[in-house]
């Protein structure tokens, strides 16, 4: 199918056309020839953009959202969390993925970042959705070897089966954290990553605990110690980095590793400070937005992320003229961090994701500043149109199943959550 949609404005070009023909952007500019077999929409008033990326999250918790809140992070995790996730069965997983899908077309994420179990039900959800996602299922081997030799049988099982889903998913490593993953299983991590040259996702520096526990076990800071294991370069994706040294720092940016931070969780959560923004860029080390999981969040908008990064780096370090708004937009797009922004670009052979966005709400009116509007203003609701691929995931903020996939969700996370508390 060729689609072609007129009349949008493109930032910093003006009103363009943008036609979409074999899951490419086949032509974008003003003048373009629509060929008669094409579907042809009128854009009117539309902000063409690219989609946003979700660098961390743990899509199928948003079963758990508002299920433990105002708690400290390990009593929440103790009491509430992971004894939830215990009765969790994979098609608890799938529809708690779809509803996560559904909150982020909705709110202009085109691409996620996800670690969380049965990764065949959060395949699946992810491959239905339309959506482009890297996927793992979370290593922990706190119970000894015996689980440490499932989860490496698992991770094989799982790479295997990912062969069947199609480009948008790929499969990546995900130990969960230095604390509750061996050495030996980390690198375990190393050579099976390396061997078949996958991405690999950690937990890393989130709370001052962790950065104490393995100085006093390792005689090292978490950053060295995965460097000291061959855990850390231009694949690696280390998601929170709150608690990070400068010498981590300048460890982390030698080795091309991204940082995405998490500032709504880590707030929520208390962990303790605040990402080294300044610090990472002038490394120019590569950087992304999440949001955690919904259970630490409460939510999956990352215009509303956006906002609070820049906000926070403000507040945090006495500067207003800190991460502007334009800054803040191109980390929340993919395109600080090369690994997870590769269909961050609006050109000409390059893959047709991109969102259709309206500007002509009241609570983003009058419009000054576009990147001001988009992040310090906007919210999801703004998010008029979601194409992924070419396909199109949303139209008119109309996503079919929505109705199901609400009910459903919202259906297995009453008994689990009754079960639990």
């Amino acid at each position: 199918m060729i689609l072609q949609i007129d009349n949008v404005h493109l930032p910093e070009q003006g009103l363009v056309s943008i036609q979409v023909a074999d899951g490419r952007i086949h032509g974008l500019g003003a003048d373009l020839v629509c060929p008669p077999e094409a579907e042809r929409w009128d854009g009117e008033g539309m902000v063409l953009v690219p989609g946003l990326v979700n660098g961390h999250t743990h899509a199928a918790m948003t079963l758990f959202r508002g299920f433990g809140d105002d708690m400290p992070l390990m009593e929440w995790l103790q009491t509430r969390i992971w004894p939830a996730e215990a009765r969790l069965s994979e098609e608890d997983v799938y529809w708690g993925t779809r509803l996560a899908c559904l909150e982020m077309i909705r709110s202009g994420t085109l691409c996620f970042t996800d670690m969380y179990w049965h990764f065949p039900g959060v395949a699946r959800a992810v491959e239905e959705s339309g959506m482009r996602a890297l996927l793992g299922a979370v290593m922990i081997d706190v119970a000894g070897e015996e689980q440490a030799r499932h989860c490496q049988r698992m991770t094989e099982e799982y790479f295997e089966q990912a062969q069947q889903f199609s480009s948008r998913i790929q499969f990546t490593l995900t130990p969960h954290a230095i604390y509750t993953v061996s050495r030996q299983s980390l690198q375990w991590v190393r050579d099976f990553a390396e061997r078949h040259q996958l991405p690999i996702q950690i937990h890393l520096s989130e709370t001052r605990h962790e950065v104490e526990q393995c100085l006093q076990q390792q005689g090292l800071p978490p950053a060295l110690y995965l460097d000291q294991i061959g855990l850390l370069h231009e694949r690696v994706i280390l998601a929170h980095g709150v608690h990070l040294n400068d010498a981590e720092l300048d460890r982390i940016a030698l080795r091309g590793a991204t940082l995405v931070t998490n500032p709504v969780s880590n707030m929520k959560l208390a962990v303790g400070g605040s990402f080294p923004y300044r610090r990472a860029a002038q490394r120019a080390i590569p950087m992304a937005l999440g949001t955690d999981g919904a259970a630490s969040n409460n939510s999956l908008d990352l215009f509303q992320e956006m906002k609070v990064m820049s906000l926070l780096q403000k507040h945090s370090e006495q500067d207003p003229t800190l991460l502007p708004a334009e800054e803040a937009w191109a980390i929340a797009t993919g395109k600080r961090a090369p690994l997870l922004g590769q269909n961050a670009a609006l050109a000409v052979g390059e893959a047709a994701d991109f969102l259709l966005l309206r500007l002509d709400g009241v609570e983003v009116t009058p419009n000054h500043h576009l990147y001001s509007n988009l992040v310090y203003a906007a919210t999801g609701y703004c998010v008029d149109t979601a194409v992924v691929a070419g396909r199109v995931l949303m139209r008119q903020r109309q996503i079919a199943d929505a109705e199901e996939i609400v009910q459903q969700a919202r259906l297995r996370a009453q008994q689990i959550c009754q079960i639990s508390s």
